[in-house]
């Protein structure tokens, strides 16, 4: 619906009226053959109904429309409107393009916001600040606000229920896989593939760790020892084809030719710092593996990856 020509100063031209609601014509476009221009709203309602030129009855359809030409917006832009709060006290005058800004700022503006100086500090409506209540206000605001978190809580409830099931269904697949490996080789190739996949999302997801004090390695920990690392290993998403490996090469006896021995060990030490280390959470331990080690000499790695646990010097 176009703009009132009455609210114009001076004479419109009517090449600048729309044929339809004969208002000056707002957020304007022509016909493609015809080149008639029109309101946007106005010619697609026609087109609604009858997909027509309104003056020559041309084929047209919505798509079709297109922006008019520049001198014709230029035109527009120049004319002088009164602003749309004349009945509230404004006498203002205003280019057409320059309308929306001044309405924005209108202080004649019914709907103009403003903030609340009575405490809560809100932005409402200037005509609504009469009735305005800050302790209704802020009760609302507050249901609302709980009801949102309710409803991302309920939809957080729903994406883990399928990240669950699709973690079950990933799991079952896997077990298939490594159940038909056993008799087809090309299967064994994609099972092995992806379980090496897995750790490397695994490692991805761990925080790296800087080893201070090498020295302070535990070279045979104890099975108690052990078993807290696996735990927290377990609880942390280790790839449970793997969890077992890694815990049996936490001991030297384990290790590779490079860290087997004391007298090895102390060869090899310049070497240390060039592991990548991931911190185990919340222990004096890292793992040291294979996918995250590939540039180190092979006499310092061993697959899947070590578990060093120290009694100091992690961080």
């Amino acid at each position: 619906m176009g703009f009132d020509v009455n609210r114009f100063q001076g004479d419109v031209d009517e090449e600048l009226v729309c044929p339809i609601c004969s208002g000056v014509l707002e957020d304007p476009v022509q016909a493609p053959v015809c080149e008639h221009a029109f309101c946007r709203t106005c010619i697609n309602e026609w087109i609604n109904r009858q997909p027509t030129c309104p003056l020559d009855r041309t084929p047209i359809t919505s798509t079709q429309l297109r922006a008019v030409p520049r001198i014709l917006r230029n035109l527009l832009a120049r004319l002088c409107i009164k602003c749309d709060n004349i009945m509230y006290g404004c006498n203002m005058v205003v280019k057409l393009d320059c309308l929306a800004m001044h309405l924005e700022q209108c202080e004649y503006n019914p709907k103009r916001p403003m903030q609340c100086e009575q405490g809560c500090s809100l932005i409402i409506p200037k005509n609504e600040l009469k009735d305005h209540n800050c302790v209704r206000e802020l009760r609302n605001l507050i249901q609302s606000q709980q009801q949102k978190l309710s409803d991302m809580k309920r939809e957080l409830d729903e994406q883990q229920l399928q990240i669950n099931e699709h973690k079950r269904e990933i799991h079952l697949l896997k077990d298939f896989m490594r159940a038909l490996r056993v008799s087809n080789p090309a299967m064994r190739a994609i099972a092995d593939q992806m379980e090496r996949d897995d750790v490397v999302r695994w490692s991805a997801s761990l925080p790296r760790a800087r080893v201070t004090r090498w020295g302070g390695m535990i070279s045979t920990p104890d099975e108690l020892l052990q078993t807290m690392i696996k735990r927290t290993l377990s609880e942390y998403n280790c790839p449970p084809h793997v969890i077992d490996e890694l815990m049996e090469n936490c001991h030297e006896r384990k290790w590779p030719p490079g860290l087997n021995s004391l007298e090895t060990r102390q060869n090899s030490r310049r070497q240390y710092d060039n592991y990548v280390c991931k911190r185990v959470p919340g222990k004096q331990a890292v793992l040291v593996l294979h996918c995250d080690n590939m540039h180190m000499p092979e006499d310092m790695m061993v697959e899947p990856g070590l578990v060093m646990i120290f009694a100091h010097g992690i961080e």
